[in-house]
């Protein structure tokens, strides 16, 4: 039986809740519940931000997105979508129609009264600076790890309306331990400062160890004290997903950090699955939504955990054919475990450190000894893409050929995990 608490419960920093790990809800649930949450917040007359992911994460959006639209507009005095790109490329009106399930071009027609707006990260002009977090303080949350100010800058459409509320998916996260919640303003709608420093924050941690990990990680917490700056009223509505279904096990509305809290609970449960004995070849297929590297290293991330000592990881992904149209540093510093970026700290330091971390990432854990100029990474990392072979060892990874690929036989061989949809389920050892 779906278990659902009072849109009143979220009060006090609880959050509403339906569903469960063992639980698929149906549409007309989620839009009822929705709709009486939203029904119970003073919201008449008040100006409306939503802020949504990408199309990098999955979720039923245009079945959560009507139900919003359809409990606010009228009501509001304004809706806005804004999307969480992150430093992701910005989405087509092409895409945007798929992703937010309205007829190319007309918006109006299923979301009359809104607005949807890019996340323009890349202009200086779209920023709206909340303060700053003081380096001490930074220590303090990053538990010793940085002592640096960090300016706390914002997508100006946030601060610009009276209620932001976050609508997005919650899984397993190789920066923050769990996805989801304030996450989706910083880095979500954020300015690169607060980007660069919680991502390597999250690197100095490591993917391995803080992925999937329950609770206020120090990244969260970093996170949670730049949110508090936001001026607006912040509420979220955070849904667990089916992975490759899309269908939902849960929903949580309430203010973010709870909402958060008992979706990731859920998520822990149904996201990440474990094997007794660690396997010595993983090939991870990563479907198409992810379209480079950047975003397609989860295929990675999110198997690294179970690779055995010297073991290797194939990334099996024909359609991607670029590492980062948005960041080509990564094609000039390539891809290396943490300690090569801490022990030549000066040679790195000037780089955007979230850059940094994405290649710790796919890189996963290892040694450097700064003495011999000598990298070990613990796995080995094969590109079975459309990136040229060249493109790909010069990046510090190994190359293979999609046409070489034999699933079925990857499938039957017993050292070896075939994922088929690889990126939102994590793979852990008991």
């Amino acid at each position: 039986m779906t278990q659902v608490s009072s849109p009143e419960s979220q009060a006090a920093g609880r959050a509403a809740t339906m569903g469960g790990a063992d639980q698929a809800l149906e549409a007309d649930q989620v839009t009822g519940f929705l709709t009486d949450c939203l029904a119970a917040e003073d919201l008449d007359g008040r100006s409306v931000c939503v802020i949504v992911p990408d199309a990098t994460r999955s979720c039923p959006l245009p079945m959560l997105l009507s139900a919003v639209h359809g409990a606010l507009v009228g009501r509001v005095s304004r809706l806005t979508v804004l999307i969480a790109l992150g430093t992701h490329a910005a989405m087509t009106e092409a895409q945007l129609a798929r992703h937010l399930g309205h007829p190319a071009g007309d918006l109006a027609a299923r979301y009359p009264g809104m607005t949807v707006l890019n996340h323009e990260w890349a202009d200086p002009g779209t920023f709206v600076s909340l303060g700053t977090i003081p380096a001490e303080r930074v220590a303090e949350l990053s538990e010793g790890r940085l002592r640096e100010s960090v300016d706390v800058r914002l997508n100006r459409a946030v601060v610009e309306h009276d209620v932001a509320l976050v609508l997005g998916p919650v899984f397993p996260h190789e920066v923050v331990g769990f996805s989801g919640g304030n996450k989706y303003f910083f880095p979500g709608v954020a300015g690169q400062e607060i980007i660069d420093l919680s991502h390597w924050l999250g690197a100095l941690i490591s993917s391995a160890e803080i992925i999937g990990t329950r609770g206020t990680t120090p990244v969260r917490a970093l996170i949670d004290e730049a949110a508090a700056l936001v001026p607006a009223q912040r509420l979220a509505i955070c849904v667990v997903a089916q992975s490759g279904t899309g269908a939902l096990h849960s929903v949580a509305f309430g203010d973010p950090q709870a909402a958060w809290a008992a979706a990731a609970e859920v998520s822990a449960q149904v996201h990440v699955r474990y094997l007794d004995a660690p396997v010595r070849r993983v090939v991870s297929v990563v479907p198409e939504k992810y379209d480079d590297m950047w975003t397609a290293a989860k295929g990675f991330y999110k198997v690294e955990p179970i690779v055995a000592d010297g073991g290797e990881v194939v990334i099996v992904a024909p359609h991607i054919t670029t590492i980062s149209a948005m960041h080509p540093e990564i094609e000039e510093i390539g891809y290396h475990c943490r300690d090569y970026f801490v022990q030549q700290w000066e040679r790195f330091a000037h780089l955007h450190w979230g850059v940094l971390a994405h290649s710790t990432h796919l890189r996963g854990t290892g040694t450097y000894d700064a003495a011999t100029g000598v990298e070990r990474p613990r796995v080995r990392v094969t590109l079975a893409t459309g990136i040229p072979e060249d493109v790909v060892r010069r990046a510090n990874l190994e190359h293979l050929d999609p046409a070489e690929v034999d699933l079925a036989a990857a499938a039957a061989d017993p050292d070896t995990l075939l994922v088929p949809e690889a990126g939102e389920v994590l793979f852990r050892l008991r």
